[in-house]
């Protein structure tokens, strides 16, 4: 099963027939095998015992890419009850952080420890299918909630296609919709630099329905499931945003485009992208695209 090819649904249609797991343990050991690739998730625990009254095992915990706790729970088929069990174990690890904590260090060490974004934890469901009624009982909660189909096709392709995506009511991370009356641009204060940095904000949250903003002290992420996009405090001179695109993809250009795998950075992408001027935002919206295509 880990030999499986990986791929979004929406960005590759295969002719074979669809199909669900035999065993709701299928798709659970594959998703972990593969979390960080498939959504921008860490692996922490499988099966992680809980210690209440109730009881319970967490299918999966983690850690996203800008540092919040994920829980991810998984159903064969369509399951109603999903969600509110994510939802029970969300409440636990919340009024529990110090064990979650403990794993953390554990798992990644004290420095990753230290930098837990409590303000906005993350449930993901994986199951074979959601119905009406689960797209809008997310959209009631006061919580992050992913709700992610999965597919087989024959024997080699897995795919996973987000269904339903909602962002928590919490001061950090806020759902922008493009044409939502009212929404007001993020704005920096301050110079050239903060101004264009704002109208970086403006084009990214304008690509598509469902884009994220989670704002951490060195960096702003913009997500779907996973970061497409991470943009820096502005600097004095230039303006730099972090992309997922594939560097090699990509014809560098030298002052504006360079390859930073595996470079130390704030937040996430290996593709850097430095802006100085609204004719460099203007260059850079194909790139902006791609990188969100590919999340």
């Amino acid at each position: 099963m880990v030999g499986l090819r990986l791929f979004n649904v929406t960005s590759g249609v295969t002719e074979v027939v669809p199909r669900l797991a035999q065993v709701e343990a299928d798709v659970q050991g594959l998703v972990e095998a593969h979390m960080d690739a498939v959504l921008g998730v860490t692996f922490l625990a499988s099966e992680y015992v809980i210690d209440c009254i109730d009881g319970g095992r967490i299918d999966s915990l983690g850690l996203d890419e800008n540092g919040a706790p994920v829980i991810v729970e998984y159903k064969r088929g369509t399951d109603a009850g999903v969600i509110n069990q994510g939802l029970f174990y969300m409440a636990w690890l919340m009024s529990h952080k110090d064990a979650f904590r403990s794993l953390v260090r554990d798992r990644l060490g004290v420095t990753a420890a230290s930098q837990i974004l409590w303000s906005a934890p993350r449930l993901i469901c994986v199951a074979g299918d959601f119905t009406r009624y689960d797209a809008h009982a997310v959209r009631e909660h006061r919580r992050s909630i992913d709700l992610v189909r999965y597919r087989y096709f024959g024997s080699e392709h897995f795919g996973l296609e987000t269904v339903a995506s909602v962002t928590g009511h919490s001061a950090q991370a806020k759902r922008v919709r493009r044409s939502a009356p009212g929404v007001q641009p993020v704005r920096q204060q301050g110079g050239a630099m903060a101004e264009l940095a704002a109208e970086v904000d403006e084009v990214l949250v304008g690509l598509g329905a469902g884009v994220t903003r989670v704002q951490r002290k060195q960096y702003r992420a913009y997500q779907r499931l996973r970061n497409f996009a991470c943009l820096i405090p502005p600097q004095q001179t230039k303006v730099l945003v972090y992309l997922k695109a594939d560097p090699t993809a990509v014809d560098l250009v030298s002052g504006f485009t360079r390859d930073v795998t595996g470079l130390g950075r704030h937040g996430t992408g290996g593709l850097e992208v430095q802006l100085r001027t609204e004719r460099d935002l203007e260059r850079a919206q194909d790139l902006f695209r791609l990188s969100y295509a590919s999340a």
